[in-house]
C-alpha cells in the first residue's frame, strides 16, 4: 500500500483530535513484528487516529517504524513527538454505513416500546385476552406479566448524610 498524504489543513486537525489521546499500541525493544501490525491495523479499523508508543532510544529507527506503519497500512503520519507517534487512516465508506445502520437499529430498541401481553383467562371454555403495553426504557415485562421498574441507583451515605 501507498502513504496516505494530508493536507497541511487537515494535518493540525487531526493533530488538535490527537492531543487529548492515550497511546493505543506500545511498541518494546523487539521493535515492529506481525503481531503488533495487527494490532495497529484493528485500533486504525476502529479509531482512524491513534497514538503509538515506541520504547526505544534511537530517533531514527522510530522515524523508519513509522514510516513502515504507514506504507504497509496505506495510513497517515500525522506527528512524531519524541516516543510518540500519531497515525491517521480513514475508514472506508462501507464500514461506516454499517456502524450507522447498527446505531440506528439500537436506537430502535430502546423506549418507548410496545409488547404484547397474553393474558389467560380464568375459565377454560374463554380465549386468551392479548394486551398491548408500552414498556419505557426503565421498565421490563416479568415471565407472570407483570410491569416491574428498575431499581433506584443507591448513592453513598455520606452523600445522604450531607445536606
Amino acid at each position: 500500500m501507498t502513504t496516505l498524504e494530508l493536507t497541511p489543513q487537515l494535518r493540525s486537525a487531526l493533530r488538535a483530535q490527537a492531543h487529548p489521546l492515550k497511546p493505543v499500541v506500545l511498541l518494546g525493544e523487539q521493535g515492529l513484528n506481525p503481531a503488533n501490525m495487527a494490532e495497529i491495523d484493528l485500533a486504525l479499523k476502529s479509531h482512524e487516529l491513534i497514538k503509538v508508543r515506541v520504547f526505544g532510544d534511537v530517533p531514527a529507527a522510530r522515524a523508519t517504524i513509522l514510516q513502515t506503519i504507514c506504507d504497509a497500512l496505506g495510513a497517515a503520519p500525522v506527528q512524531s513527538i519524541g516516543k510518540l507517534l500519531v497515525i491517521y487512516r480513514p475508514r472506508p465508506k462501507a464500514s461506516q454505513e454499517t456502524r450507522d445502520d447498527e446505531g440506528a437499529a439500537a436506537k430502535r430498541g430502546r423506549s418507548p416500546r410496545t409488547v404484547k401481553l397474553v393474558v389467560p383467562s380464568s375459565s377454560p371454555t374463554h380465549r386468551a385476552k392479548v394486551k398491548r403495553i408500552t414498556l419505557l426504557g426503565n421498565q421490563r415485562l416479568t415471565a407472570t406479566g407483570k410491569v416491574k421498574r428498575a431499581k433506584p441507583r443507591l448513592s453513598s451515605a455520606k452523600k445522604s448524610s450531607r445536606g
